[in-house]
């Protein structure tokens, strides 16, 4: 009898650890959507924050390393002003995971 029971208890405790650690890895694993969630946040972010009209994301969200903080994102769109006789323009978004923020600078850049 007693025996059974430490068999039983044994098994019990393999199964309680089985149970955690399965339960660990769902909650720190992303799922797709919830990736997709996260792209739209940034990507809705970006061209709220741009100065650009008609602004739309051209690159896909590059992730950094969660040490540095920040996303980044391409937008495009058309200058607002009139001297820029609707000029297409570029902007790069960095938006910060902490703060959820977007931050823009003009990305309109020519490699020699």
């Amino acid at each position: 009898m007693i025996l059974r029971y430490r068999i039983f208890l044994k098994y019990l405790s393999i199964l309680g650890f089985v149970a955690s650690s399965a339960a660990t890895s769902v909650a720190f694993g992303s799922s797709e959507q919830a990736w997709n969630k996260h792209d739209q946040e940034i990507k809705a972010a970006c061209i709220k924050a741009s100065q650009l009209k008609n602004a739309k994301t051209v690159s896909n969200v590059m992730l950094f390393d969660d040490s540095v903080g920040y996303s980044a994102l391409l937008i495009q769109g058309k200058y607002p002003q009139a001297h820029m006789k609707n000029k297409t323009g570029q902007e790069l978004c960095l938006w910060n995971k902490t703060s959820k923020k977007a931050y823009l600078t003009e990305a309109n850049t020519k490699v020699h």
